[in-house]
């Protein structure tokens, strides 16, 4: 409708989508602007990476989810900069879109502690599904050449896998990979014995999962360890190779022969924080370029900008970080857009942003995992069906989460993980000519 407050939303993540979905049917104009065409599930990005899921059965069109949202549409676009003066999106093609309001929320990526131009091409990070089917390629095809090389040194060195970091993504990526080679590949190959990898868990800390209770992170150390994962507390990584790991403890240097890296031990805000940041002037970007907001998720002086999610910097009722979790993005969104509607209306402002923490899970493997909700801690099974549950209702389409519960239904039964598929090579030309 002609004349309606216009919001933009950069980014289609947990965030921004809760955001333009809340704003659906109100008295605005809603344009979700995003580089891809899709919503990604990202915390099931590992069993992607490990052949449990295919890229499809968590991802969904961002056009599939909003178009019963007759005042919502999706861009697709590469926001380069913003016009704050004007009140305009930039794209990189040099596409101008006014706003009236703007969120940001554009998530997070890797973070390799100033080491990124040495070390992210030989350890992958997990943000994105072209990062989940490299790294699928990646260790599947190391079982590939060890099968096939006849020196058994090299075989060890293929058939090791390093995991550097123990909070969440990083043990749930050693347990998939510990089960993968220890259960569903133990009976493909002919000349190695995939039961024979070792898996290794580097973490700089005492502990994994040191945002959980100590007892619930002793257990998932008791899981990993049941599964055949090596841990390495208290390393910390000093360097990455081709085909090795170099980890540091109080001084004594460890190097480990590997040729598969996967890297799960930080994420840093987005980019295009400092570039918002810029835009307003007068902020200091706070830890891992994270942008402060307001307790109203509002940015700097800019009662019309709002930022979000991964990308923000915000503190509890306690004064502790939130955490970059989905939870935290989904409710800052619903929270934003229900300022934005009383903001039309002209009603009185909400109460700063209060997050409601439900609980906290993490998985191990099957039938292992952790979990605390309400003050309450649960492992093992109980926890297990917890976390399939929760992420099953986190996901954002009806028939994403039936694909979801057949093939976790039958990969349980059968340890198999169907998308075991190497898909990095370049295409094999075919000599069709007759002789």
């Amino acid at each position: 409708m002609p004349g309606n407050h216009r919001v933009v939303i950069v980014g289609g993540g947990f965030g921004g989508m809760a955001c333009a979905v809340h704003l659906g049917r109100s008295p605005v104009d809603v344009t979700l602007l995003d580089r891809r065409n899709f919503h990604l599930f990202q915390p099931l990005l590992y069993q992607v990476a490990t052949g449990g899921l295919s890229p499809a059965n968590i991802a969904a069109p961002l056009r599939g989810i909003v178009k019963r949202l007759a005042n919502v549409r999706t861009l697709q676009g590469d926001v380069d900069n913003f016009d704050m003066a004007a009140k305009e999106v930039l794209l990189k093609d040099g596409t101008r879109i006014p706003f009236d309001t703007l969120v940001v929320a554009t998530g997070s990526t890797h973070h390799y502690f100033g080491k990124d131009a040495e070390w992210s091409k030989f350890a992958p990070g997990l943000k994105s599904i072209e990062d989940a089917t490299a790294i699928r390629a990646k260790i599947l095809s190391a079982f590939e050449r060890a099968e096939r090389d006849p020196d058994v040194s090299h075989r060890a060195k293929r058939l090791t896998f390093v995991v550097v970091g123990g909070g969440p993504t990083g043990v749930e990526m050693a347990g998939s990979i510990a089960e993968l080679a220890h259960q569903t590949l133990k009976r493909d190959f002919r000349t190695i014995d995939p039961a024979s990898a070792r898996i290794i868990l580097v973490e700089n800390s005492e502990r994994v999962l040191e945002m959980f209770p100590s007892r619930l992170s002793d257990r998932a150390m008791e899981y990993l360890r049941q599964l055949g994962v090596e841990l390495m507390l208290k390393h910390r990584v000093v360097g990455i190779t081709a085909d090795s790991v170099e980890v540091d403890q109080g001084g004594t240097k460890t190097t480990i022969a590997t040729e598969t890296v996967v890297w799960a031990a930080g994420v840093k805000a987005s980019p295009l924080g400092q570039v918002l940041v810029d835009s307003i002037g007068g902020i200091t970007m706070g830890k891992g370029g994270r942008v402060p907001v307001n307790p109203d998720c509002t940015v700097g002086t800019r009662s019309d900008v709002y930022a979000i999610g991964d990308i923000v910097s915000l503190m509890d009722k306690e004064g502790k970080p939130l955490p970059g979790v989905a939870p935290v993005a989904i409710q800052q969104g619903q929270y934003v857009a229900e300022a934005i509607k009383r903001q039309v209306k002209g009603g009185t402002a909400q109460g700063p942003f209060r997050y409601w923490d439900k609980g906290t899970m993490a998985t191990v493997g099957r039938n292992k995992a952790v979990a605390m909700s309400m003050g309450l801690q649960f492992t093992g099974g109980l926890a297990w069906l917890m976390w399939l549950f929760v992420h099953i209702m986190y996901l954002a389409r009806f028939e994403n989460r039936l694909l979801v519960l057949f093939q976790w239904g039958w990969n349980y039964v059968s340890r198999n993980r169907t998308a075991r598929l190497i898909t990095n090579h370049e295409p094999t030309v075919v000599n069709t000519s007759k002789p």
